[in-house]
């Protein structure tokens, strides 16, 4: 089943708004980046990275954000509109503001980690009168995530796209994207995640994730079904839990769960899993199938940005997702390691 009701009238499929950034992945693999010499430039941010993976899988993309006046700006564009994203609503930020980096560090398989530059980026000068409703009223779905929220205008603007969404009929989506770094304090985190998520359709993110939400609530016991619960009680159809490489639960506010798919991979890197997962899933929503098979398409996105160098310019396509779940099926790709 599928709770969810996108109208078909509506031009654009999703529009994603916040983090833009650059990501400098390792190409020395398996030492710390003390010893790391060179790294490869990719658009990154959890919601650019969902934006792309929706257009690579054949949906109409928009994104809300700003943008630094530099150099790496520019490329952000011109990446967003060679992917056949609408960036009409992607401002240059003029008050001196620069692109936010991240470095990665690949150590192993299973050890990576980020190192970020986020002061005075430009992400997080977007203002509420950079939203527009009109822009928004045009589309199926809008995507949040919580980087957006840590710090003002970027937060108030995240609240008016919000409100405009609920008022006309947009189903929203809010990743969660916890980073410790833009935020002050758990106490801070908790409450604008909570008065974000209050106004969510659907709501994805990790048990660690959920549980910096949690912080004043009495879920000691890390209750999955506590945690989806209480976000039933306002707007959430759908909260999907990930539990790393145990795979992920949805919750419906029906009373149903699922448990997805875990499909084996030939892992280079950890990041990149948590954005492809959800492009692949919400994709799934979006062609109106029932939960599973979209969680199943979710997870096969995920496996195979896992496998490879980048995060943005690895989101598959929905023939190298459908080709990935035959492969894996017919014993193609048979050991996840």
């Amino acid at each position: 089943m599928n709770p969810l009701y996108f109208m078909s009238n509506k031009p654009l499929d999703l529009i994603a708004l916040g983090r833009l950034c650059i990501d400098l992945n390792a190409n020395e693999f398996n030492r710390p980046m003390e010893e790391t010499m060179t790294f490869t430039k990719y658009v990154g941010g959890s919601p650019a990275n969902i934006a792309i993976g929706l257009a690579r899988l054949g949906q109409k993309s928009g994104f809300i954000g700003r943008i630094a006046d530099d150099q790496m700006g520019r490329f952000i564009k011109s990446y967003l509109e060679k992917n056949q994203i609408d960036t009409s609503n992607v401002i240059t930020d003029q008050s001196g503001s620069v692109t936010g980096l991240a470095f990665t560090e690949i150590k192993s398989p299973t050890e990576c980690s980020i190192l970020m530059y986020r002061d005075n980026v430009a992400d997080l000068k977007l203002e509420p009168r950079d939203v527009s409703e009109e822009y928004i009223k045009h589309s199926k779905a809008l995507l949040i995530s919580g980087t957006a929220l840590a710090k003002s205008p970027s937060r108030e603007a995240v609240f008016v796209a919000l409100d405009y969404a609920r008022k006309h009929d947009v189903t929203i989506f809010f990743d969660l994207d916890y980073r410790p770094y833009t935020w002050n304090s758990p106490e801070e985190t908790a409450v604008y995640y909570n008065l974000a998520a209050e106004k969510c359709d659907v709501i994805i993110g990790t048990r660690e994730e959920f549980d910096f939400m949690e912080c004043f609530a009495k879920n000691t016991d890390h209750d999955d079904h506590v945690t989806a619960q209480k976000w039933f009680d306002f707007h959430a159809k759908i909260v999907v839990i990930k539990h790393g490489k145990d795979g992920s639960i949805a919750y419906t506010k029906t009373g149903e769960s699922f448990t997805g798919t875990i499909f084996p991979a030939k892992v280079l890197k950890t990041f990149g899993a948590g954005d492809s997962y959800a492009a692949g899933f919400i994709y799934g929503l979006l062609q109106g199938w029932d939960i599973p098979k979209a969680m199943e398409y979710g997870a096969a996105a995920a496996s195979i940005v896992i496998s490879s160098h980048s995060s943005s310019d690895s989101m598959p396509t929905v023939e190298q997702v459908e080709e990935y779940i035959a492969k894996c099926r017919n014993g193609e790709i048979a050991t996840a390691q």
